[in-house]
């Protein structure tokens, strides 16, 4: 019998992880994991950003009133900080940086338990929710071409 040599698809994945972190410029990516806001909250503050340059973005989730938005901002600056450390030498204001991809998918869920009438308890569903965000600039994209 010979011995295979077959790569877990885990390591392939770590290897794949390698290489993109290897890459110097292009997109940044930064996640916000378990934010205790339910997910369809989150889609509403995400959904008026997606799309949008970085700028424009930070002025419309600084207006918004709703809790997400305070969360989305910080995860917008960390993406951009991300950025930045990835194309070192050039700023975001200079390089037209907009918001490539957003997305929000849900998280665990806390089940608890609340008192109702006759001895029968309503279950409570607390949810989360994780957050990805890609921040590209539209002039490196232009300049690879």
């Amino acid at each position: 019998m010979e011995a295979t040599n077959k790569i877990k698809r885990s390591v392939l994945i770590r290897q794949r992880k390698e290489q993109e972190k290897a890459q110097t410029g292009g997109a940044s990516v930064a996640t916000l994991q378990n934010c205790p806001t339910s997910p369809r909250k989150m889609r509403l503050v995400v959904d008026m950003i997606r799309g949008e340059r970085v700028e424009k973005a930070l002025a419309i989730l600084k207006f918004t009133n709703k809790e997400a938005a305070a969360r989305v901002e910080k995860l917008l600056f960390s993406a951009i900080k991300n950025w930045e450390a990835k194309n070192e030498g050039l700023k975001y204001e200079d390089q037209e940086l907009y918001v490539k991809t957003i997305s929000v998918g849900g998280g665990r869920q806390l089940k608890r338990l609340r008192p109702a009438p006759q001895g029968r308890g309503y279950r409570i569903r607390k949810r989360s929710n994780h957050v990805t965000l890609i921040v590209d600039s539209k002039n490196i994209e232009s300049q690879a071409k």
